[in-house]
């Protein structure tokens, strides 16, 4: 009973010397461990891709990702979206990658204003395998862009068409 209480004070003395450093951002956590034992990063990843998300069409947001224009299309990578969506506000779709060391999956919407949709990075024996919502603001190609650890690209192609406009309608 006593050893709890002890443990109990000492960590909520210790909490509350720490938090005004948690607060401020002098103290920043650099992972988080996982059942398995093993230390996974928490840094803020999006700052890599900051440029292809900024940009306005695909040409440069394919460009801002990578050599993803010098991708090679693979029917490796599945794509399961409707056909036809009834709004476009939210579209969803199921992406699963069958290659090898996938790394990295981006979603690009081409018609988007932002054509850059998400970018998803995989570690280790993970499925590479995605399920998202995405806003569409009208008829358009979505893309899967994987990049595998040996440094090649592929793509898949799936046409979505939109009857009620969701970005800018």
């Amino acid at each position: 009973m006593f050893e709890l209480r002890r443990k109990l004070l000492k960590g909520g003395s210790v909490a509350a010397l720490l938090s005004p450093l948690l607060g401020s951002g002098l103290l920043v956590p650099t992972g988080v461990l996982v059942p398995t034992g093993v230390l996974v990063p928490t840094g803020v990843l999006a700052a890599d891709w900051r440029p292809a998300f900024g940009a306005r069409n695909i040409g440069d947001a394919l460009k801002a990702y990578g050599n993803a224009n010098a991708a090679s299309e693979s029917p490796d990578i599945v794509i399961n979206a409707p056909e036809i969506a009834e709004n476009g506000a939210k579209v969803e779709i199921e992406i699963t990658s069958n290659i090898e060391n996938t790394r990295s999956l981006a979603i690009f919407a081409d018609k988007n204003p932002m054509p850059l949709s998400a970018v998803l990075e995989f570690s280790g024996p993970a499925l590479p395998y995605a399920r998202v919502q995405l806003k569409l603001a009208e008829t358009t190609r979505v893309r899967a862009v994987v990049k595998t650890l040996d440094g090649k690209t592929h793509v898949a192609f799936r046409e979505i068409k939109v009857t009620l406009g969701g970005c800018g309608a």
